[in-house]
């Protein structure tokens, strides 16, 4: 039995605990990691984000003559 037949037999209240456990889970992470970031010193300074920008490319758009 693969996990798509075994999630599809279950019922749909704990399918819907999974999603929103899922998703409390993902937004944790999202939360934490900024905090982590900061306790390790890994915050980009303004040198870093001016350095950064130096290398990305430029998109540019070009209007096309005509009708």
């Amino acid at each position: 039995m693969g996990l798509w037949d075994w999630y599809r037999t279950i019922t749909p209240r704990t399918r819907i605990f999974i999603g929103v456990g899922i998703m409390a889970y993902a937004g944790a992470g999202m939360v934490l990691s900024d905090k982590a970031e900061e306790f390790f010193g890994l915050v980009p300074t303004e040198k870093d984000k001016e350095e950064l920008e130096k290398v990305l490319p430029k998109i540019t758009t070009v209007n096309k003559g005509g009708k």
